[in-house]
Order: structure tokens, then C-alpha cells, then sequence
């Protein structure tokens, strides 16, 4: 009787060509069935389709990754065995947004909304992860960071404040669970995303980085495949990428 192909969770996709979709492509087409999970339905759609057109397996699963019942809802499909795979053993957490902003600008509101997007989500992640994963003698997970994750510059006190709250996350989760076999590595991605975000909203910051100034989706995604595939003997907690160009 065949092995079933392993599930993964891609939690923060949104377009095709974006980050999300990227990583969900890639680990579809090293033979897991991928839930791939975000807030709009139709984005989702289009990624699984893109997903199956290429002989893959994915579903789409609308989540709100600040809900506790909706992550609670989507881990349960994940760590179902059932006829699409067997439980889940790879979760990333990409969910994230950006925007610069003037101190005096930040509302308590929209503050709150950027911690609630960036930390909490990734706390319940974490959460769902940890109470899954031991029991089913591990797994992998990789949040998504940033530049912001390690400094807060001018105009991002809102961002960087709440992509630094979920690498301390990351880094507890992994001193906590790593001795109980779960992989939780936390990636700073230093640079801009050539996907469509930067092609569609700052069509001339694109242009001036040009096409080796930018993070190849595929590349990112490659390397968090081979985050996963690490032999416990030697696990990655912190990967930085970026562009040979790129300052740092």
C-alpha cells in the first residue's frame, strides 16, 4: 500500500505571486498536500488552483490567524489522517502586513491592529503547534520575519515593535519545545520581495533595486524547505536572507 504524502499548513497566503503562495507551491511540489490558509477566499483559490494545474495537492481553508477558534479549526483539518494525507508535520506562519507610519499617526487602534496581525497570530499558531506536534513526535515550524524583526527605523515603531514580539516567540517556542522535537526556526527576510506587492504597489522602488536587488520568491521558499528537511543534529533557529546587493 503507498505511504500517504505528509500535510503541510501555509498559514498568510495571499496572491500567486507572493510569499505565501510561493512556499505553498514549493512544498506541493515535494509531495505534501498543503492547506493553504488565509483571510481571502478567492486569493486562496487561485493559489490551489495554480497548485493542482502543476499535479499538486492543496485546499484552500479561509482563516483569520487572530482568531483562536479559527487557528484551533484549521490545525484540527491539518492533523486529521485522512484521505488527502497523513497529519501535518510543517507549518509556516507568514502572516504579516506593512506600512510606514509617523509616530503621532499610530492610533491605540491601529497599533493594536499590527500586533493583533504580526504577534498574536503567531502566538496561536505557536500554541496550536506545540499541542499537536509533541504528541505527534514532531514537526517543523518557520515564521516569517524582517528587517523590522531586529531594529525599529523611523516610520515603523507599529511594525517593527510587533514583528520583534513574535522572534521572541519563536525563539521561546524553541528553547521550550526543540528538546521535544519540534523544528521552530524564525526567518528575517532583509529586503524587498520581488512579488506582487512591489510590482504593483511601488512599481519605481522596484525598478531602482532592479532584478538582483530583490528576494527571489522561489529562492525563499527553497530555503525553507531545506529548514525543514535539517537533521535534528544540526537545526537552524535563525536564517537571514537577502540580496548579494542589499545593505546590512
Amino acid at each position: 500500500m503507498p505511504q500517504k504524502r505528509k500535510k503541510a499548513v501555509v498559514v498568510g497566503v495571499g496572491p500567486i505571486e507572493g510569499l505565501g503562495g510561493g512556499v505553498a507551491r514549493k512544498f506541493a511540489a515535494n509531495g505534501c498536500h498543503v492547506l493553504v490558509a488565509g483571510r481571502t477566499r478567492e486569493k486562496l483559490d487561485l493559489v490551489v488552483e495554480n497548485i493542482r494545474q502543476a499535479g499538486g495537492s492543496a485546499i484552500a481553508v479561509p482563516t483569520d490567524a487572530s482568531d483562536p477558534a479559527a487557528v484551533e479549526a484549521l490545525f484540527d483539518l491539518a492533523m486529521a489522517d485522512d484521505d488527502s494525507g497523513s497529519p501535518a508535520n510543517l507549518v509556516v506562519h507568514n502572516v504579516g502586513n506593512n506600512q510606514p507610519l509617523p509616530l503621532l499617526d499610530i492610533t491605540p487602534e491601529l497599533f493594536e491592529s499590527f500586533w493583533r496581525m504580526n504577534t498574536l497570530s503567531g502566538f496561536l499558531v505557536a500554541q496550536a503547534v506545540a499541542r499537536r506536534f509533541v504528541v505527534a513526535g514532531g514537526g517543523t515550524l518557520i515564521f516569517t520575519g524582517a528587517s523590522g524583526s531586529l531594529r525599529g527605523m523611523a516610520r515603523y515603531a507599529h511594525f517593527a515593535s510587533s514583528k520583534a514580539g513574535l522572534r521572541m516567540i519563536a525563539q521561546s517556542m524553541a528553547r521550550e519545545y526543540g528538546p521535544q522535537g519540534v523544528h521552530v526556526a524564525h526567518a528575517l527576510i532583509d529586503g524587498g520581495i520581488d512579488g506582487e506587492r512591489l510590482r504593483l504597489r511601488f512599481p519605481e522602488f522596484r525598478a531602482r533595486l532592479g532584478a538582483d536587488g530583490m528576494l527571489d520568491i522561489d529562492a525563499i521558499a527553497e530555503a525553507y524547505w531545506q529548514l525543514h528537511l535539517q537533521p535534528r543534529s544540526a537545526w537552524t533557529q535563525e536564517l537571514d536572507l537577502r540580496p548579494f546587493k542589499e545593505n546590512f
